[in-house]
């Protein structure tokens, strides 16, 4: 087959490389794109809208983020509204709804009228609830099986309404890549072109696929999950890393239990998510609990066991930093006793008791009988653990070679920070190929005004 040339490639077709193929095609200059992706659809892995909890992670109520770290994730959350806004997504793919942190006890009741304080100056619409306004608003949060009210002390901090709060990332990563072809350039899309090798010549880059295409390109940029990782190391970038798949799964109940997105004060020593309740879109706004977080020896849930499994073998990159790196979270009795208790809501039988216990926080008249394990939903977000500093990074992770070729990994926030992410990549793209960046049009359509 003749070798065919773009001046770039994208690989790996989630929201990610969606949303940097979009960037490329309306604010540039550049001419000629090729997204390649593993599967015979976009959006099939992590962005998928049962692969995550559809949610809009702006930093208002998630409580794991610092005010720093929340005021970066606002600005790209604001992008992918703008983005949903310009181009009439609202009531489609974007939805607005109520959604609150809750503080259970007198140390997290504590915690969060604390943090609302602190947090309403980022997000002046933050409202703060206390038992009897969310009894009102969030029955389901302090009566219990018998209609009476919980014992404890329970607040919030959220909206009620006139906020987007909730996206249908799958549907977005087509409507991306839709857009983009729609620019009048040269846009590729290649499925069930799995990249299994990617080589460096000079100044160009070949690309090898699993189903024969010869494609060679002047910049790279790898948006592949796990994978990214897997690729890099088969370069020699970033053997300085290694990759711990973290699996999510969830539970939904056979009807709505709650009125908007509640979330629950993160243990700060935990480096995942607290299980939340969300309102599904793809499942009649029914509630879906999750997720609970297991450490998992493939790069992807549903797909090819042995192969991903293999492939997570080669990624960890196991050595004594990594063993080190084990060694410091199970000698912690609160990390390793929620390692054992996650693995346990994975064991049948056991796994609905134990999961409604914990959810019991939220929702205290749950019962096992109100829920059933979500077949085939949730997905593996890839944790990466440094080497060097001997210690698991928290969110997105990115390895820019400085040589043409970038490598992303992005577990949660990432699909809120798509626009972001792929607006940094954008800026190195263009001034590593001395090409331009419409930054005033960018600014317009997805910033706005300070």
């Amino acid at each position: 087959m003749k070798e065919k040339h773009y001046q770039v490639a994208v690989i790996g077709g989630g929201i990610s490389g969606a949303a940097l193929l979009y960037e490329l095609a309306r604010y540039t200059d550049i001419d000629s794109m090729v997204l390649l992706e593993k599967y015979g659809g976009l959006a099939t892995l992590n962005s998928k809208g049962t692969a995550n909890s559809q949610t809009v992670h702006c930093g208002d109520i998630e409580t794991n983020y610092t005010f720093e770290k929340a005021s970066k994730v606002k600005k790209t959350a604001d992008m992918v509204v703008k983005y949903g806004l310009q181009h009439g997504y609202q009531d489609k793919y974007m939805f607005d709804g109520q959604k609150m942190a809750i503080g259970v006890g007198d140390v997290e009741v504590e915690y969060i009228k604390k943090r609302y304080e602190e947090f309403k100056v980022l997000y002046p619409y933050i409202e703060f609830y206390d038992k009897e306004e969310l009894a009102k608003i969030e029955p389901k949060i302090i009566y219990d099986e018998n209609g009476n009210k919980r014992s404890e002390d329970v607040v919030g901090m959220g909206v009620k309404s006139g906020v987007y709060t909730t996206v249908d990332f799958g549907a977005f990563t087509s409507t991306f890549v839709d857009n983009a072809r729609k620019e009048g350039k040269e846009c590729d899309v290649y499925l069930n072109s799995e990249v299994i090798d990617i080589n460096q010549i000079g100044d160009k880059f070949f690309i090898s696929t699993k189903n024969g295409l010869s494609i060679s390109a002047d910049f790279v940029v790898v948006d592949a999950g796990a994978h990214s990782l897997f690729l890099a190391h088969r370069m020699g970038y970033g053997l300085d890393y290694g990759c711990l798949p973290m699996a999510g799964s969830f539970y939904l109940t056979k009807q709505k239990l709650l009125n908007g997105k509640v979330y629950m004060v993160q243990n700060p020593k935990l480096p995942f998510a607290a299980l939340h309740g969300d309102p599904d879109i793809l499942a009649g706004g029914c509630t879906r609990f999750g997720p609970t977080a297991l450490a998992m020896p493939k790069l992807e849930r549903y797909h090819g066991t042995y192969r991903s499994f293999m492939d997570f073998c080669k990624t960890l990159n196991f050595d004594g930093d990594i063993v080190s790196i084990f060694w410091d979270l199970l000698k912690d009795s609160e990390i390793r006793n929620y390692i054992f208790r996650n693995f346990m809501f994975e064991v049948p039988y056991l796994n609905k008791k134990l999961f409604v216990k914990d959810a019991r926080k939220i929702v205290p008249s749950l019962q096992v009988s109100d829920i059933y394990y979500a077949k085939g939903f949730g997905g593996v977000r890839p944790q990466v653990l440094n080497k060097t500093e001997k210690k698991l990074m928290l969110g997105e992770a990115s390895i820019n070679t400085g040589k043409g070729i970038i490598f992303n990994m992005t577990p949660s926030p990432g699909a809120t920070s798509c626009l972001g992410n792929a607006l940094r990549d954008v800026k190195e793209i263009c001034s590593y190929l001395g090409k331009t960046f419409n930054e005033e049009k960018f600014n317009e359509e997805l910033v706005g005004k300070e």
